[in-house]
């Protein structure tokens, strides 16, 4: 990537492909998921690290075995042998041809093409850190974690270089004192479960963009009891106005959505003047 997350950002809002786009017999988190993002357009790609017992990283959210592969056993408890032997099933749970992916091999297959979002950057930060600068992609990733200091603490140590968001639920408590810490703090993945939360508001937007941060914020449903945006969602602007969800999101003025439905947030944004500067 010739620019850096914060210069594309100056030019357009940025759309981040949830853990690829996937349906059908495309599973989430593979080869192929990810290829298609790229393809729609896809500014940024959302993946999420496991690793497994003998220290070896993968790209697969953790706790979604049973989901996912119709396995009881997690990947932090199987050898790296064990977890080239699973397959992903697909949305009917029928097993697929689509094998767990190497994080070097996601990287590889991203570089250059897009940004990536590593979440789950606690489950292995010195390993994840490592296999970053060993692909040459310090410039090109968000690494992140909850808001906890004890977080903090190892991002400065470990990956000080690295593009980092804390996720903020609501209130912010932490900007303030990440500013003064060594590490590459670029901005904030907000949660808000009302239009009244700090995080939701226009002046808590401005106040962020006067320090020269961004905000991340999320469109996407994993589970409807969890409010990530107010309500701002895929499945109402699938299902109703667009702009009820990704409207509003872009009109508030965050830089990225994270959306489960790349292309046609793509296409509205475009279509509405929203997407650039």
């Amino acid at each position: 990537m010739k620019q850096t997350i914060r210069e594309a950002s100056a030019e357009r809002i940025l759309v981040a492909a949830h853990r690829g786009v996937s349906g059908g017999n495309i599973p989430c988190n593979t080869l192929a998921a990810y290829e298609i993002a790229l393809r729609q357009g896809a500014d940024i790609v959302e993946i999420d690290v496991s690793i497994t017992a003998d220290k070896q990283l993968y790209v697969f959210h953790p706790g979604m075995e049973p989901a996912h592969l119709r396995c009881q056993t997690y990947l932090k408890d199987m050898t790296a042998a064990e977890v080239d032997e699973k397959r992903f099933v697909n949305q009917d749970g029928v097993p697929t041809t689509d094998i767990i992916s190497r994080l070097d091999d996601v990287l590889e297959l991203i570089k250059g093409r897009a940004y990536v979002n590593i979440d789950k950057f606690w489950t292995a930060m010195p390993e994840i850190t490592e296999a970053v600068r060993r692909h040459g992609m310090e410039n090109d990733v968000i690494v992140k974690t909850s808001a906890d200091p004890k977080w903090f603490d190892m991002v400065e140590q470990i990956a000080p270089e690295l593009p980092y968001m804390p996720i903020i639920s609501d209130t912010d408590n932490c900007t303030e004192a990440l500013l003064g810490r060594n590490i590459n703090f670029i901005g904030a993945e907000v949660l808000f479960k009302t239009e009244e939360s700090q995080t939701a508001t226009p002046a808590y937007v401005k106040w962020m963009h006067d320090k020269g941060l961004l905000l991340w914020a999320n469109s996407i449903v994993y589970n409807y009891k969890a409010v990530l945006s107010a309500g701002h969602s895929d499945d109402a602007s699938l299902t109703g106005d667009p702009y009820t969800g990704w409207g509003w999101l872009a009109d508030h003025g965050y830089d990225i959505i994270q959306t489960d439905w790349t292309l046609p947030v793509k296409m509205y944004l475009d279509e509405t003047g929203k997407r650039f500067r």
